[in-house]
Formats: C-alpha cells, sequence, structure tokens
C-alpha cells in the first residue's frame, strides 16, 4: 500500500511549525536592531559644517568653556550656537586670512548668521530642555561624548527613546556635582553609585521622570 505522505513530510511539517513562531520573532529582532544601528540614529556620523570647527582644539587644547560658545545652555531649552561676533573675538586677531575662516569673515561682513548644521537631532514631538539637564547635575559629555577629543563633532548617543528612558528611570549614575556639569575631563568616581543616589535625591524628583509629558508636551 503506498504511503499517502513521504517519509520526510514529518521533517517538512515541523520545520514549518517552528518557522510560524520564529520567523516573526526573527523579524522583529532585526527591525529592533535596525532602528538601534548607526545607520538609524546617525550615531558617530560627522556632519558636513561650512567651518571645521574643532572641539578638540578649542575645548581639549584652549580649554574654553562649553557656554563660552553655547550661551543659552543654562537658561534656555536650546544651547545655541555662537554668533559670528563671538568668533571673532579671538580671530579678528588670530589666523586672520585663513581659506577656512572666510565663511566666518563673511558672516561678519554681510550680517548675515553661518548656518550650522545640527548634528544631535531629536524628532520634532520631543521636547528637550538643556537647562533643566545641567541644572541637576548632567554634565555636557554624558549626553555629547567626549568633546574635547573630537577635530569635527559627531553624535555620541543614539538619542533613541529607550536610551533616555533608561536615564529617567536610574539617573543616579550619570549625575555629577554642579561644578563638575561643564569640565570635559572630569571622571566618574570609584564610588559613583553612593554619590549619584545623594546627587538624586537632592536635585530630583524621581516620581514623573518617566512620565509621557515630560518629553511629549
Amino acid at each position: 500500500m503506498p504511503y499517502l505522505f513521504r517519509p520526510f513530510a514529518d521533517t517538512v511539517a515541523r520545520i514549518f511549525l517552528v518557522s510560524i513562531i520564529a520567523v516573526p520573532a526573527l523579524a522583529i529582532g532585526l527591525a529592533f536592531a535596525f532602528s538601534a544601528s548607526e545607520y538609524t540614529t546617525d550615531r558617530s556620523i560627522t556632519v558636513d559644517q561650512p567651518v571645521p570647527f574643532s572641539h578638540a582644539h578649542h575645548v581639549g587644547g584652549l580649554g574654553l568653556d562649553c557656554r563660552y560658545c553655547h550661551s543659552g545652555v543654562e537658561n534656555s531649552s536650546t544651547a545655541g550656537v555662537p554668533p559670528t561676533h563671538t568668533c571673532m573675538t579671538c580671530h579678528s586677531q588670530l589666523y586672520t586670512q585663513t581659506a577656512m575662516l572666510a565663511p566666518v569673515r563673511k558672516s561678519l561682513a554681510e550680517n548675515q548668521p553661518i548656518h550650522w548644521n545640527k548634528v544631535n537631532r531629536l524628532p520634532g514631538y520631543v521636547y528637550f530642555d538643556h537647562s533643566i539637564h545641567v541644572a541637576k547635575g548632567v554634565g555636557c559629555t554624558t549626553c555629547h561624548g567626549p568633546v574635547g577629543t573630537m577635530p569635527l563633532m559627531r553624535q555620541a548617543a543614539p538619542l533613541t527613546m529607550g536610551w533616555c528612558l533608561d536615564c529617567h528611570r536610574d539617573p543616579a549614575p550619570n549625575l555629577r556635582p554642579a561644578s563638575a556639569v561643564f569640565d570635559p575631563d572630569w571622571k566618574f568616581p570609584d564610588d559613583q553609585a553612593e554619590r549619584g543616589i545623594a546627587l538624586a535625591h537632592q536635585y530630583l524628583d524621581n516620581k514623573h521622570l518617566t512620565d509621557c509629558s515630560v518629553c511629549h508636551r
């Protein structure tokens, strides 16, 4: 009597049943991995600028304070970019004829701002306030990375919702004393776990940090 199914039919059926579960799970996993990849988040990507401003030179080498150029960081939701006359404080005397600074000289002569390209981008539906973060002990390098070593500025963090929520759920590991917020060379101490918890009690009301309205208004 001939068989209705061939001997390998059981194997095919098992593979099919496993695939019903495995393929969607694999697809979801790949989708999450893609959404967190540098290709999607632009992490580590340098952005072309009208002037190749080097944080490594100005911050790491000359020791300029972040607030010298980003003057709104303590009292505004945006850190801001320096107006041309801030650049010319030094460059009216230094490197006055270099080709790379031609856009700066043109900006001053024509009284038109330099159009810098934004490096750290958040979606329009996300509200972010620089002033509240620095006031609560979140240092510049915590989000922007080791800017003092960057010849060209790049996005150092993924800036995903999950990345932000990780900090909002447990901010203590990322908090530092107010005196160290703008120090690009500051390192977390070995006892950061204990110090961070103390700073969290000092700075924060942790009850509402993960409320939707904190970031989506």
